[in-house]
């Protein structure tokens, strides 16, 4: 599987490509100008916003990256030719995460194999004081150390997953995948569990989610999952507020688990770690 990869990873069998755009508003990503949102919340607007200055990115971003393009504003996904953001605040996070890594996610409609988004991980440059038993680790057995993601998980610190659409698709084809995806990961199913996939469910059902349009999935601890979806670029505001430490770990596991719907994207997660922890 091809991995992509961010802010100078060594990808497997593509370059990463990482692009500077010198005070480039979010408006120039790639995004439809169409579909509404609806928030299952009574939330005022939260501000997201991103750090243009390379006064202002973080010591973790200089460490993972391996070139004098550390200080590059968007790493490009090299699969899709999606752009990420190297340095965002999240709607209902307390501080600005960092891009670790990035990849894609396939799937085989007929025999036509088709990519149907990116997928980048943003991580709190904190998060790195719970990882020291995983100093001078490869790539590779970081890749294959499932304690080590699940360390990630179970960290107060938070987390964020952002879903940029390369393709048009509606949100009950999207749900549904996702759920099957979800669903075994949940051996046994609480009431608790079943309101939350609920919840979960109520954001992409009878919605449009065309190309361009941002997901964001936040871990601001174990047990709380923040959804926010914008086909209008960067989302501001929070769509559903999910609580079930079941289900965010379902989520978490199939993205970083041992058997990842986007094998490149946990490559490239990997790949950053190893350049984190050296």
């Amino acid at each position: 599987v091809a991995a992509s990869t961010a802010l100078g990873f060594s990808p497997l069998t593509h370059p990463t490509r990482i692009l500077v755009h010198k005070g480039v508003s979010n408006s120039t990503l790639p995004l439809s100008s169409h579909g509404q949102s609806f928030s299952l919340l009574s939330s005022t607007p939260m501000h997201f916003s991103s750090h243009k200055s390379s006064r202002n990115q973080p010591l973790f971003l200089a460490q993972v990256a391996s070139s004098s393009d550390a200080n590059a504003e968007y790493v490009e996904e090299p699969e899709t030719n999606v752009k990420f953001q190297t340095c965002l605040n999240f709607p209902g996070c307390s501080n600005s995460l960092t891009l670790l890594g990035t990849g894609y996610r396939e799937k085989i409609f007929a025999i036509v194999s088709v990519k149907v988004y990116a997928a980048g991980l943003y991580l709190d440059q904190h998060i790195t004081r719970e990882l020291n038993a995983w100093k001078g680790q490869s790539k590779d057995a970081i890749q294959g150390n499932s304690s080590l993601f699940q360390t990630i998980f179970q960290s107060s610190f938070e987390k964020s997953l952002q879903i940029i659409l390369a393709r048009n698709i509606d949100g009950k084809t999207f749900w549904e995948a996702l759920s099957d995806a979800i669903s075994p990961r949940i051996p046994s199913s609480t009431t608790v569990d079943e309101i939350a996939l609920s919840i979960f469910r109520s954001v992409f059902l009878d919605r449009p989610l065309k190309k361009g349009t941002f997901i964001i999935l936040t871990w601001l601890n174990p047990s709380k999952l923040l959804v926010s979806v914008s086909s209008n670029g960067l989302p501001s505001t929070i769509d559903a507020a999910i609580e079930s430490e079941n289900v965010s770990c379902a989520l978490f596991n199939v993205f970083l688990g041992d058997s990842p719907v986007s094998p490149s994207l946990k490559a490239s997660v990997a790949e950053g770690l190893s350049k984190v922890l050296k």
